[in-house]
């Protein structure tokens, strides 16, 4: 299904939010989800199933100053 990740359409074979970040690589434990505007707590993403069209957006924290 095509989805929207950090504004750029992409194809997932997976359903739930949690198997899509590791089919597209997110695999750090540091990151911050939000799935159509609404925070998605870690806990959370293995319950949510994605839909076609959905917009995810994934941050990871930057150090600097």
């Amino acid at each position: 299904m095509q989805i929207k990740v950090n504004s750029n359409p992409v194809e997932v074979q997976a359903e739930r939010l949690s198997d899509a970040l590791q089919e597209l690589g997110f695999t750090s434990a540091a990151i911050a989800t939000a799935l159509n505007g609404q925070f998605v707590s870690r806990e959370q993403r293995v319950e949510i199933t994605l839909s076609p069209g959905d917009a995810l957006e994934v941050l990871a924290p930057m150090q600097g100053g």
